[in-house]
């Protein structure tokens, strides 16, 4: 009687690498590339949904962030806000409790940077970035642009705040969804360029609203006045991209909520003020998304602003 063939053994996953902790349009996107290039990941998402993808594939292990600290040389948060990274943070099992043994075995060479690519409060960066060096983390802030299809296509750019050591030992994890890499200085650098730039970005989006919904008044064609900005100096990302990909077409699928450019604004004025800063076009920007949230916005897409102009602009601030 023939003796059955053993099976072949399967080659073990090796440990991961680099640690992806969150899985929307921004980190997915980050995520894939990591994966394309071969690196040993781990992932996690508190959604079933946005883990699924990454079930199966190779050299990708689901892993929540205290497990990811205790072999990963960088973890990348790509989630709303710093709370939520400040709740994986804490506790016996959270990353920083994982990653205080770690260091004490490894030495600065082996220590855990932590990357947050949140839009956040540069002071709520720089607490964060504080309690991360007591337990031998470096903590990196980095603000991100170029939106879901930079994340998706590999060409981000970054602008770091934080240790640059830290950043040059970890930055081969950075280069599979990056395009451009600025270092700025200190931890909270990376938030307060990306919220200088975040309100710049939003109130160039609302003049070129603004002007549109006036080209329509006089009667002119809302196409080809995108035609003539992009061939001369009211040009911006807006009349490049958004409009011909998200509202000219009528799609409003910009992949971004009211929400996110409210909470922005609202930061970067804020910021702008503690520094004695002239916000004037900040303010104006976020007292027109004050009025779209208040008509119950809050979750749609940004492109709808357009569509919307007229109704939110004869809406009282805060009225539903």
């Amino acid at each position: 009687m023939l003796k059955a063939k053993p099976k072949p053994k399967l080659a073990p996953k090796a440990r991961p690498k680099v640690g992806v902790v969150g899985l929307g349009n921004m980190g997915g996107g980050i995520a894939h590339n990591l994966a394309r290039a071969g690196l040993p990941l781990a992932v996690w998402d508190t959604a079933p949904k946005a883990m699924k993808p990454f079930v199966g594939l190779p050299n990708v292990t689901p892993l929540p962030p205290g497990e990811m600290a205790g072999s990963c040389a960088a973890i990348i948060f790509v989630v709303p806000a710093s709370p939520e990274i400040d709740a994986h943070l804490k506790g016996k099992s959270g990353v920083l409790a994982r990653a205080a043994a770690r260091a004490g075995r490894t030495g600065r060479t082996g220590r855990l940077a932590l990357y947050d690519f949140t839009t956040s409060d540069p002071a709520y960066t720089k607490r964060l970035a504080r309690r991360a060096a007591k337990s031998g983390v470096d903590y990196l802030d980095a603000g991100m642009s170029g939106g879901a299809a930079g994340a998706a296509a590999g060409t981000l750019t970054l602008m770091m705040g934080g240790d640059k050591a830290a950043l040059s030992r970890t930055r081969r994890y950075l280069k599979p969804f990056t395009s451009k890499i600025f270092h700025l200085g200190p931890s909270g650098s990376g938030h307060t360029m990306k919220l200088i730039h975040n309100m710049v970005c939003h109130s160039c989006f609302m003049a070129t609203v603004e002007g549109g919904r006036m080209a329509e008044r006089a009667g002119l064609d809302l196409a080809q006045m995108i035609e003539v900005f992009n061939v001369a100096n009211a040009r911006s990302y807006a009349s490049e991209v958004r409009f011909p990909k998200h509202i000219l077409n009528k799609k409003w699928d910009a992949k971004s909520r009211v929400y996110n450019l409210h909470k922005d604004l609202g930061m970067a004025v804020a910021l702008g003020k503690s520094l004695g800063a002239e916000v004037s076009h900040g303010e104006a920007t976020l007292s027109f998304l004050q009025k779209a949230m208040g008509m119950g916005m809050s979750e749609k897409d940004y492109a709808l602003l357009y569509r919307d102009f007229e109704k939110i602009r004869k809406t009282r601030k805060g009225k539903k």
